[in-house]
């Protein structure tokens, strides 16, 4: 059995969970999310849990049972909490600013990148070193912080780019170490 895929989610007061068909539709406080799941794991929605069912023990079913589980465990969290991640940028006159919904990157290129966040997605820039990317659907968060990151990936050298708060990046000695 699957661990996870057998544990039921807790619906917290003010969120409502529906079905229609393959399409789950979460909304909450902080905004309402849509997903559509694969027709052969069966969700039960009760008064206060959401639970899941596999047809089969077979291995596309077993790993769908945990898979879908979590995703929708992410949709719940989400309209509830909200996700966010935090970006750093590491480097001499790497700096960070926002203009209007845009976010406007200067990490060592002759020109400024400006970068836009897709819909339900918001940049916040609390200092001109870090970048914190909110939002309540946790895969468009990390897809977002995950572009900004590939402007400027840190270098294995310096140390220099932009990386993601408490990022290990591992350093490599020069040509001159002995």
């Amino acid at each position: 059995m699957s661990r996870i895929g057998v544990k039921p989610i807790e619906i917290p007061e003010g969120v409502t969970v529906t079905m229609d068909g393959n399409t789950v539709t979460v909304k909450g406080p902080k905004g309402e999310l849509t997903r559509e799941l694969h027709p052969d794991i069966k969700v039960n929605i009760g008064e206060s849990e959401i639970t899941f069912e596999r047809p089969s023990n077979h291995k596309e079913h077993r790993s769908l049972h945990g898979t879908t589980r979590s995703v929708v465990n992410n949709m719940v969290e989400g309209v509830t909490k909200g996700y966010e991640k935090g970006l750093e940028l590491v480097g001499v006159g790497y700096r960070a600013s926002k203009s209007g919904n845009k976010l406007v990157l200067n990490v060592g290129y002759s020109h400024p990148v400006e970068y836009e966040p897709e819909n339900g997605v918001e940049i916040d820039v609390p200092s001109n070193t870090k970048v914190v990317v909110k939002g309540i659907d946790k895969e468009l968060v990390g897809a977002t912080a995950s572009n900004i990151r590939a402007v400027r990936t840190p270098e294995p050298y310096k140390g220099k780019g932009i990386r993601y708060e408490n990022e290990y990046v591992r350093r490599k000695e020069g040509k001159t170490g002995k």
